[in-house]
């Protein structure tokens, strides 16, 4: 391995070396540098080896230790301060975090670093100390780097220009798709889950056979991910087809569990496996925080029983519950079931770039040729450099008197060999540096036989050098070997996640994820919310108290799985959950903090949301529309944008169409009352909205919808809170968009239907 030097500096003071450049040229330049140091060097792994550089520094630290899986442990300060010294001159704790990782049987699926002592577990517990800890390789990592000594890859030289390291591992352990590997650069991420090294070598073993092969065929021996934390995989094989085929998309991972009888026709959830990177003791939290705030109905308690092996047990609300309908709440609420992304964006000879499987598999195996090529060139030249001495052996053998006397009385014996045998310098330097036991004719014997057997392999290495047949043949071999180490049949090898289709529970109703309670909804006019538990009294709505300066908006009763519509005058509409306001006791918070409320709207409406009602919108210059209720829905604190109202005009009203009604009423700040057809208004789900009714000045007081044969009613005021209704409503009625007539005598002079 040729050792290089760093450039030296430019000679002569610094000042003279200063670039006069523009100061946003300077700092892209520079940002460029640095992007690229961090996608190169930092982040991404290389294809070849599935390694980042402090990874495969830290393999390479230990093997220098001679580490080996069958030497004994060293601490792992010792291994984390040679590296830092001498390859990759970062923090200590990183590099110690980077070695725990690679030694934990849950983060990786082959382990390349044996760890004794504390490493940290499934739970989130932290390592202990690296002075307390110690480590060697395993198997699978003296695997991946079987042949550096034969200069089969690269090197370089390390940071200060003393040290050598490996550019790329050359081993044939599938490493990058085996392992897995993570990773956020500038602009550019990757995030590839582990799989079964079995079913990898098996794909690659097929396009060894079959270069040609189709990547859909190399699902017939890839399954999907393996994790080491095992789980069930239940994402669809198109999906899994595709993701593989453009190296984007995601897997859709769950909890393994049992439903375990007991006595009396009881019974008990088992959970065994969690979802891959799932930290048990937050899904544990995350699962009992549900459970305080009866937000799991169905299920009665949950307990904790692992110890080496995972096992949690949920007991079931009644025994009539549904485990698949009680599994699925759980599923939905909880990372009992996550999603694992696939970004196979990897480093193809210093190049990022996103690939299939079968560009991945593909480049592997030409690294791995690429390997097998120059190992066999490295052996070839061993095996010349000895036969050249072996031929000289021969040569002094048959001919020993005549060496000894030359040794013995020649001035130049070397010369004096060389001439007389026709030698080399090399054969001759062999020849006298031959020790005088060696003169043995059995030693003639073993000679003569080495020669022969590195004559043929020298015969054979070059033959595989120039047949690329041979060549396949022999990597064909490779593989099969190590596939037979990672078998299926083996403890390392087994398939952990299994496969499986979601059971068809199409639905799973909101009843299932809260407890059904009811609750008083409180709004105040200043925005304030709150949720006082039971149905009280909305008649003494008015006695509850609030801010100084504020009053009662809107009181109604609702449920805690019911959904909340919240309108306000910009035309925007929200969806806030009752289950999630804060309680009776107090003010109550401001809407603010739970929605993105414009500086200038403020709130029009708030009522339970109905997913099969229509409602009728109208703006203050007397424009509207009908909009069915599930259209409003909103997923986000943004909320949606239903009414767009014109230059000048807010939302005014926000009323629920009965399904019988077929009249709109409405009413003019100039005191026009017009009645029309319900059948003129169109249905949208955004918009402006069309003309209502038609005003000389000012704008929309009030609008509703009715039954014409009922009538049109009205409060008539007082302690008696009559009503009344006007019957023969021709005078009022016209066409949407006219101007209407002054109403009925004892109309309320506030212009307010209700």
């Amino acid at each position: 391995m040729a050792k290089t030097t760093a450039p030296a500096p430019p000679a002569g003071p610094p000042a003279d070396h200063v670039l006069d450049t523009p100061f946003d040229s300077a700092l892209s330049d520079r940002y460029l540098v640095y992007a690229l140091s961090t996608i190169t060097a930092r982040s991404l792994p290389d294809l070849r080896d599935g390694m980042k550089p402090v990874h495969r520094r830290i393999l390479w630290g230990m093997r220098l230790l001679r580490l080996d899986p069958a030497s004994a442990y060293k601490k792992s300060a010792r291994v984390v301060g040679d590296v830092m010294g001498k390859y990759h001159p970062h923090g200590d704790q990183s590099i110690y975090d980077a070695l725990v990782r690679l030694s934990q049987d849950f983060a990786l699926r082959y382990p390349l670093i044996d760890g004794q002592g504390n490493f940290g577990n499934i739970d989130g517990d932290n390592a202990a100390a690296m002075r307390y800890t110690e480590a060697r390789l395993t198997a699978a990592a003296a695997t991946l780097m079987d042949g550096l000594d034969e200069e089969s890859v690269p090197f370089r030289t390390t940071y200060n220009g003393e040290e050598e390291e490996p550019e790329v591992f050359p081993g044939a352990f599938p490493n990058l798709l085996a392992n897995g590997a993570s990773g956020i650069a500038v602009g550019m991420a990757t995030s590839i889950p582990p799989h079964n090294a079995a079913e990898i070598l098996a794909a690659a073993l097929a396009l060894l056979a079959e270069p040609d092969l189709p990547d859909a065929r190399l699902l017939e021996h890839v399954q999907g991910p393996d994790f080491p934390t095992g789980g069930i995989l239940i994402e669809p094989r198109a999906s899994i087809a595709e993701a593989y085929a453009t190296g984007r998309g995601s897997f859709r991972l769950r909890a393994r569990w049992r439903k375990v009888e007991a006595k009396n026709g009881l019974w008990h959830i088992e959970i065994s496996e969690i979802p891959y990177q799932v930290v048990k003791g937050k899904l544990i939290e995350t699962l009992a925080n549900l459970l305080n705030d009866k937000k799991l109905p169905l299920v009665a308690d949950l307990d904790d029983q692992s110890d080496e092996q995972l096992r949690i047990t949920i007991e079931p609300r009644a025994r009539t519950v549904d485990p698949e309908l009680l599994m699925e709440s759980l599923f939905k609420l909880t990372d009992l079931e996550v999603r694992v992304p696939l970004n196979m964006n990897v480093l193809d000879h210093g190049r990022p770039g996103v690939l299939s499987l079968g560009e991945v598999l593909r480049k592997w195996l030409v690294h791995q040729r690429e390997v097998l090529i120059a190992r066999a060139r490295f052996r070839l030249g061993k095996i010349d450099a000895r036969l050249e001495i072996l031929g000289g052996l021969i040569k002094a053998y048959l001919n020993l008197d005549e060496v000894i006397r030359i040794i013995r009385k020649a001035d130049d014996a070397r010369a004096e060999l060389i001439t007389a045998f026709d030698l080399t310098v090399t054969q001759a330097e062999a020849i006298l540096n031959m020790r005088l036991r060696s003169l043995r004719k059995l030693d003639e014997l073993e000679i003569t036989r080495e020669n022969a057997a590195l004559t043929a392999e020298a015969r054979d290495l070059r033959y595989l050098l120039d047949s690329p047949g041979e060549q396949t043949k022999r990597l064909t071999a490779i593989l099969a070997r190590l596939r037979e180490t990672y078998g299926p049949d083996t403890e390392l090898g087994r398939r952990r996640t299994t496969l499986a289709t979601a059971p068809d529970v199409r639905f799973v109703p909101l009843e299932a994820m809260i407890e059904r309670e009811p609750l008083t909804i409180i709004a105040s006019e200043k925005g304030w919310v709150r949720a006082m538990k039971g149905h009280i009294d909305l008649g003494s709505a008015d006695a509850i108290k609030f801010k100084e300066g504020d009053g009662p908006a809107f009181a109604f009763h609702a449920h805690t799985t019911d959904k909340l519509m919240l309108a306000t005058s910009d035309g925007r509409f929200f969806t806030l959950s009752p289950d999630k306001l804060p309680g009776g006791r107090g003010f109550g918070e401001p809407l603010r903090l739970m929605i993105d409320l414009g500086e200038t709207a403020h709130v029009v409406t708030l009522m339970p949301h109905r997913a099969d009602a229509t409602l009728l919108l109208a703006s203050s210059d007397g424009r509207g529309f009908l909009v069915k209720a599930e259209d409003v829905l909103a997923e986000t604190r943004k909320g949606r944008q239903v009414m767009v109202p014109r230059a000048g005009a807010t939302l005014k009203l926000v009323r629920p169409v009965a399904p019988t009604d077929d009249m709109v009423a409405t009413i003019g700040d100039n005191r026009k009352l017009l009645v029309f057809a319900l059948a003129e208004l169109p249905a949208m789900a955004r918009g402006q909205g069309v003309a209502l009714q038609k005003f000389k000045d000012g704008g929309l007081a009030d609008a509703r919808t009715f039954v014409m044969a009922d009538g049109l009613s009205w409060p008539m005021g007082g302690a008696t809170a009559r009503t009344r209704t006007e019957a023969d409503l021709g005078f009022w009625q016209g066409a949407r968009a006219s101007a209407g007539r002054m109403p009925p005598t004892g109309f309320p002079r506030d212009n307010k239907f209700a």
